[in-house]
């Protein structure tokens, strides 16, 4: 048995990965290479783990002490040597850091910068000198520009027991600081933040937002969804799926009551006073590149109200929890849908599920993919992309316009409608208005950590539910002030399904950071896949440690197509 392992380990090199401190015994990953992201999903989503047949495991279970240990190494070795066999994926970023000097294109939010909000780069070379050498110490060293904090660079050097490894976790890469996709972006967002007081029922008869749509409807990089070509009401400020454009605004799993065990949950949410918005004016919005707070504090709303505009959904993700909202979902799933077909306890004569394949083990696989799917996404922001945020492309936007320095922006934003309706808003600036006084949160923008969580916690939750082609009953929508909800009767009412509704769900969260001026809709798609991605790659290997015989779980993925774990 020894010399037939010691056959099948990986060479491992004392040469440390660029970011990666040498290794320990505690770490079986040594090296990192060059694939394409193609060849990583086909490996990735297709490839089995080599472990042993269900029958010897099952013979090994009911035998204790060191027989079952022999077996549970056997499995997590079987697992481990599985990924190390995976093929390798590259990491191409958008090359905006080589490309401008000044390092325009590049998150730096909480280091020094100068009065345009150009970073210092001394600074920013101590915090690539971090990134590169990945020594604890070396992250203390990075030079700040106030008493603002970087938020957890070294998730992303986290290694998993489960599932993908972050260092082999893909995303594009997103639009460069230059091109006309950014523009667009920034178009929309600057849309969203005009439109944040505008009840989503009221889209159809707003003014601002028709203006809205028609301007998108023009921009030939903007990457959101359309009907016929036109971006509309029905579309404005939606997610990429199907289901997305189907209904309300505001998913379901986001409005119906639930029970919290035996306490009964309304779901109306306290929201933050309309019409105040932030970092508008030169002073205040470099006090927060420069991480110099305290920045204050958002001014709640007096009365709680369910999510009806983007002021609330705002607020919503300005503070949940890490895998809330998917949390409720779960509740009202419980209760009120089955399933998926693949359960093995559906048909069981004298069992059901609890620890494994029940109420329990769903519980805690949200929280566990959440944690899991971060690290993918944080190795992303910060070894791979480093993208600056909507607010920091909003400083160059105004700077451009008011000639006070001049940057390759797009002329797509700079002539925009949106970017006209704005200096109005903002009294004479070009500045993102964004729904929080310290703005983003410290850590680059691409991808988005809130809607990679999405992307896992939704993927979860159709794995283990039948949702494909389950009808949601009795749809709400909300009233226009938020304060109750009423029957929606739209003509697509039967439409709606529990899997678009958990679509919904995941894209209501990813844009709601977009909405409050934190993320691009780049950083919310790709991250909503790389979720998905992670919480597959896990499922995958906890199905190779149950005893039970599963014929596997078919769900729909976001791309629309059937994958069966």
């Amino acid at each position: 048995m020894a010399a037939s392992c010691a056959s099948e380990q990986p060479s491992v090199t004392n040469q440390p990965a660029w970011g990666i401190r040498p290794l320990s015994r505690r770490r079986f990953i040594g090296r990192v290479g060059g694939a394409t992201a193609a060849t990583w999903t086909a490996g990735a989503i297709g490839l089995s783990p080599l472990l042993g047949s269900k029958s010897v495991r099952a013979e090994a279970a009911t035998v204790l002490g060191r027989q079952r240990a022999i077996e549970a190494y056997n499995l997590r070795k079987d697992a481990a040597l599985a990924d190390y066999h995976l093929p390798i994926v590259s990491h191409p970023n958008n090359g905006d850091e080589d490309l401008y000097s000044n390092k325009i294109g590049n998150y730096s939010k909480g280091l020094p910068h100068n009065n345009l909000g150009e970073m210092d780069l001394v600074a920013y070379n101590s915090y690539l000198a971090a990134i590169r050498s990945g020594l604890p110490a070396d992250f203390e060293n990075i030079v700040l520009g106030g008493n603002t904090k970087l938020t957890d660079p070294q998730c992303g050097l986290a290694f998993a027991m489960e599932g993908m490894d972050a260092g082999n976790s893909f995303e594009p890469p997103c639009p460069a600081v230059a091109s006309q996709e950014r523009a667009d972006e920034a178009v929309e967002n600057y849309w969203m933040a005009l439109l944040r007081d505008v009840p989503f029922t009221d889209y159809a008869t707003n003014e601002a937002a028709l203006q809205a749509c028609a301007e998108l409807t023009t921009l030939a990089g903007f990457q959101g969804p359309r009907i016929n070509g036109q971006v509309t009401p029905q579309t404005l400020f939606r997610g990429f799926t199907a289901g997305d454009v189907v209904g309300p605004y505001v998913s379901q799993f986001l409005l119906q009551p639930v029970y919290f065990g035996a306490l009964p949950m309304v779901q109306t949410y306290t929201t933050y006073q309309a019409g105040l918005d932030y970092m508008t004016d030169a002073s205040s919005w470099l006090a927060v590149q420069n991480g110099a707070g305290p920045f204050g504090s958002n001014v709640p709303d007096s009365q709680q109200r369910y999510l009806h505009d983007g002021r609330g959904i705002s607020a919503f993700v300005h503070v949940d929890l890490l895998f809330q909202a998917y949390f409720m979902g779960l509740l009202w799933l419980l209760r009120n849908a089955s399933f998926n077909v693949g359960n093995p306890y559906n048909t069981s004569r004298t069992q059901i599920g609890f620890g494994t394949f029940g109420g329990p083990h769903i519980t805690g696989l949200l929280a566990e993919v959440s944690g899991y799917a971060l690290r993918a996404q944080w190795f992303q922001k910060y070894w791979v992309h480093r993208a600056l945020r909507p607010e920091a492309y909003g400083g160059l936007v105004h700077h451009t316009k008011t000639a006070t320095a001049s940057y390759p922006v797009h002329s797509d934003v700079l002539n925009s409608q949106a970017l006209a309706a704005i200096l109005e808003k903002n009294d004479g600036t070009y500045f993102l208005p964004i729904a929080f006084p310290e703005g983003s949160p410290t850590h680059p923008s691409y991808g988005s950590g809130h809607a990679t969580v999405a992307g896992a916690c939704v993927t979860v939750l159709k794995a283990f539910f039948n949702t494909d082609n389950a009808a949601f009953p009795n749809p709400m929508v909300s009233t226009p002030d938020g304060l109750s909800l009423t029957s929606y009767t739209g003509a697509d009412a039967g439409q709606i399904t529990l899997t678009g509704e958990l679509n919904k769900l995941a894209n209501n969260i990813a844009q709601a950071r977009n909405i409050a001026g934190l993320h691009w809709r780049s950083d919310a798609t790709q991250a909503i896949l790389l979720g998905e991605a992670v919480a597959i790659s896990i499922l995958r290997d906890q199905k190779h440690t149950y005893n039970e015989t599963i014929p596997g779980f078919t769900f729909t993925k976001f791309d629309g197509t059937t994958i069966t774990i």
